[in-house]
């Protein structure tokens, strides 16, 4: 028998709307079943509890960082995620994971940049709705977060992030907006306040979730976000976590005192009710799609899309005879949080599977291997970095191991600097100097100052977080077997002192979002300012030619086609983006916006024509005036490129009385 709110007791709601425990909603005595939570965007972090007392983390597979799923641009790559972690769920008796979070990169040292996807809001709702839909479809819930405008971690209990309600609209509500058309069961909100309210408080967000974007799902607090229950339930917070004590309290005596009413807990009891109900449906009769093996190999396969190759002089694919040394510890860490971001989203790996020198040595190549430094430190009496350089000096290709890892970049703090610390890029410079043929892997989860060193290396392979998978992905990319396919879902800034956001006013309670719409390659391009590696760059082993864009127009939206042609002699997958910009706006407008992204396998020699569907919203602005999304008559270009940068191919059109004219 299916529970309503008119089976419960008064106390019996007031219980519901707060968790039992850390990780589950309350059972009310057995009278409904309760659900069992658990981190974990890119790895199950279930928590046990041993029978001493203490809590351990069960093992896990640990697959690419959200940052690095981001970099593959592939929904396929971010679909299969989805279903491996809904498997991971189903073998550890967990029904909703508290996953993923589309958070906008709005300023490059926030500490959780590893696990949002991008910049840019298309990208970020398209990738995060493949996700969701891999995880609910195989019968595990998810929650959507953070709602909204987390964009720092720096005293995110207190500040308030102060957006303009077009910046709003256009950027930091339009990847849930997206994923919405997913169903996720459900929505975290964020610790801070938006606007001077609460997040758990913020009725308008929640509004704008329900009523415009058709969530239907139950809304959830981040662990410990509520201030004031009774303000949280009025505005539509349906369930407080952990279990709060004092928040169960506080409705008990604000509905004895008229301040909140039986009819406000009900609309929120409700709604939980609902969520325990579709988590059991959802479950019913599924099975897992792979076996745990197969879930690590399907981790390997995405990282294996996810690593950008930024630069390459033709070092890379290398030769087979090539003599090779291989230095930082990155390379082949005793501890894999040097490979992870930390906080909520950290795993515990099933095994160490990172050692990137014996990967290459069983790919036939003789290998020299050196730590050189330790881990964000100056001084280790276990590395030699003069070591390294010696080896570096003896080979014919010299790879270097670069990165950041959970002790630099973890949830509750900030980056202090782009830049890697003072040893490593020592280490870098000094065995460059040796050996001209340097390769550097960067593993880190957000945008890295690389000024220091960049001119003088021949290739830099980045390789986010990149997972259990990552050593034998990168042996493959390296070796030529795989042919890098990931582009950057980020900008990469000369500087940190050049990204907009890092200049505008921040005191202990408000930071204010000056700088609007102008958030990565939307100010870098609008502006012409210079960067080290734009939006959606990526190389591969292959060429690719673009041609031919044609603009139609089908049931109402504009649809770009366009050949991309594979003229190198290596089968590779390319990422071409379609951008849309107004040309002389009535409003202010950033220079172009993504609007439209495919990846294809083109074969050598080969051609494939790409068809991007563009409807209203990819030429419509939040029109302040009139509360509504609004397309000027006037110009517009649309642009196809394989980067924010490098544009191949433009066309034009007209919208004239509200209707698109070619």
């Amino acid at each position: 028998m299916k529970k309503t709110t008119a089976t419960l007791t008064v106390q019996e709601k007031i219980r519901l709307l707060t968790g039992k425990d850390f990780w589950h909603t309350d059972d009310l005595d057995g009278k409904i079943p309760n659900i069992t939570m658990s981190d974990g965007p890119v790895g199950l972090r279930t928590e046990r509890t041993g029978e001493d007392g203490k809590t351990f983390t069960i093992p896990a597979v640990a697959y690419p960082s959200i940052q690095a799923l981001a970099n593959t641009w592939n929904p396929e790559c971010a679909r299969v995620m989805g279903e491996c972690l809904a498997d991971d769920c189903r073998d550890r008796g967990v029904e909703l994971l508290l996953a993923p979070g589309v958070n906008i990169k709005r300023h490059p040292l926030n500490g959780r940049n590893f696990e949002y996807f991008s910049e840019d809001p298309q990208l970020a709702g398209t990738l995060a709705k493949a996700y969701v839909e891999g995880v609910q479809d195989s019968g595990i819930g998810v929650c959507l977060k953070h709602f909204c405008c987390n964009n720092l971690e720096y005293d995110r209990l207190h500040q308030t992030s102060d957006v303009d309600e077009r910046t709003l609209r256009e950027l930091y509500y339009r990847p849930f907006e997206i994923v919405c058309e997913a169903k996720p069961v459900s929505v975290m909100c964020s610790y801070n306040r938006i606007n001077g309210e609460y997040a758990a408080e913020y009725r308008k967000g929640f509004d704008f979730l329900r009523d415009e974007c058709g969530f239907d799902g139950a809304v959830v607090s981040d662990w410990g976000a509520v201030r004031d229950r009774t303000a949280s339930v009025k505005a539509g917070l349906d369930l407080e976590m952990p279990h709060g004590e004092a928040g169960m309290e506080k409705l008990a005596r604000d509905l004895q005192e008229g301040s909140v009413t039986e009819g406000e807990l009900d609309v929120c009891v409700g709604r939980v009710l609902q969520l325990v109900q579709r988590l059991k449906e959802m479950g019913k009769g599924k099975e897992n799609k792979r076996t745990e093996a197969e879930r690590a190999a399907a981790a390997r396969g995405i990282a294996e899309e996810s690593i950008v190759l930024l630069k390459n002089n033709g070092v890379l694919p290398l030769k087979k005879d090539a003599l090779l040394s291989v230095s930082g510890i990155y390379a082949k860490p005793d501890q894999t949080d040097y490979l992870s971001g930390g906080g909520s989203a950290a795993v515990r790996w099933l095994e160490n599977t990172a050692d990137l020198p014996a990967a290459l040595t069983a790919r036939g190549f003789s290998c020299a291997y050196e730590p050189a430094f330790g881990v964000s430190v100056v001084h280790s009496f276990r590395q030699n970095a003069r070591t390294a350089v010696l080896n570096a000096a003896k080979s014919d290709v010299n790879i270097v191991c670069v990165g950041t890892g959970g002790r630099v970049e973890f949830e509750e703090g900030d980056r202090l600097t782009m830049r890697l610390p003072e040893v490593q890029e020592r280490v870098i410079l000094d065995s460059a100097a040796c050996n001209p043929n340097t390769v550097v892997i960067v593993f880190a989860g957000a945008a890295v100052d690389m000024s220091a060193w960049e001119d003088s290396v021949a290739a830099i392979l980045y390789a986010g977080f990149p997972g259990m998978g990552g050593a034998e992905a990168l042996a493959d990319i390296l070796t030529g077997k795989v042919n890098p396919s990931g582009k950057l879902s980020e900008t990469f800034p000369l500087a940190v002192e050049d990204v907009p956001a890092a200049g505008t006013f921040r005191s202990a309670g408000v930071t204010r979002y000056q700088e609007g719409l102008d958030v990565g390659y939307r100010y870098f391009d609008t502006y012409d300012v210079p960067v080290l590696y734009p939006f959606g760059h990526g190389l591969s082993y292959s060429e690719f030619f673009y041609r031919d864009l044609r603009l139609s127009l089908e049931d109402g939206r504009v649809i770009a086609e366009y050949v991309v042609e594979n003229v190198s002699g290596r089968d590779g997958k390319e990422v071409s983006q379609v951008y849309v910009g107004e040309d002389v706006p009535l409003v202010y407008r950033p220079k172009k916006e993504l609007k439209g992204f495919s990846k294809d396998l083109i074969k050598a020699g080969k051609c494939v024509k790409v068809r991007v569907g563009l409807d209203f919203r990819a030429f419509a602005h939040w029109n302040a005036a009139r509360d509504t999304w609004t397309v000027t008559d006037g110009v517009y270009t649309v642009s196809v490129g394989a980067s924010a940068e490098d544009i191949r191919l433009t066309a034009k059109l007209r919208v004239e009385d509200g209707k698109f004219v070619l």
